[in-house]
């Protein structure tokens, strides 16, 4: 099983989204597919089974398998402008527009729309959308299925590192598409539901920002943001 989340922790999510709810916390769903269907995933494997390494290939080999990413991502209807991803054994090069920046970290990003306001800080609460795809663009995971956003603190990890980098400069309003690369993504290994180091695309809406207060009554403690 492949889950597709921008959240940090498997675990973790699914204990939060069974657990009670306090005032001012929202519980997120967790939600699970298959990384492609069998067609999908004998064409990348033909892909990465193709002669020749990524860089420094043959220009004919790398434009086929352009050719043959741009069909399976026209069928899985991928939104438009979505990135490509040509592999060749374990090599994985990222093809995009020039409308795309990459980070010092590795992160990818486009901004669809730039948002007005001020960029959340650690320890504020943020309430987004987000569309999740893998690599041939079919989609995975979206919150507006749900008709529900996410709302999560910044600074408690609750997020992967390449999602809460991709969301920390967004004002409220703000669209726009990240391309997390594995190094920046949730955990890999027996232990977790990832069975395979992808790279992660996600299309995020950041609808608000909120300022959070712990608050006590008694023995009970929780934190309320509004």
């Amino acid at each position: 099983m492949y889950l597709i989340s921008p959240f940090s922790s498997p675990s973790s999510v699914l204990a939060s989204s069974t657990s009670r709810s306090f005032p001012g916390a929202s519980a997120v769903p967790v939600r699970t597919s298959i990384l492609a269907s069998e067609q999908e995933q004998s064409s990348m494997l033909a892909l990465s089974s193709a002669s020749g390494k990524v860089k420094g290939s043959n220009p004919y080999n790398e434009k086929r398998l352009l050719e043959q990413n741009k069909k399976i991502q026209t069928a899985n209807n991928a939104p438009d402008d979505f990135p490509n991803f040509v592999r060749e054994g374990f090599q994985v090069k990222v093809v995009t527009s020039d409308k795309y920046v990459t980070t010092d970290s590795g992160l990818i990003y486009l901004d669809i729309l730039v948002g007005k306001g001020d960029c959340p800080k650690e320890g504020q609460q943020v309430t987004f959308h987000y569309v999740g795809y893998n690599e041939s663009g079919r989609r995975i995971d979206s919150t507006y299925l749900q008709d529900r956003p996410a709302k999560i603190r910044l600074g408690n990890k609750s997020l992967v590192p390449g999602f809460e980098e991709g969301i920390r400069d967004m004002r409220p309003g703000g669209k726009r598409r990240i391309i997390i690369p594995p190094e920046l993504g949730p955990p890999v290994g027996p232990s977790t539901f990832f069975s395979a180091k992808q790279f992660e695309v996600f299309d995020i809406e950041l609808l608000d920002v909120n300022d959070c207060q712990r608050r006590t009554i008694g023995f009970y403690s929780d934190v309320v943001c509004n």
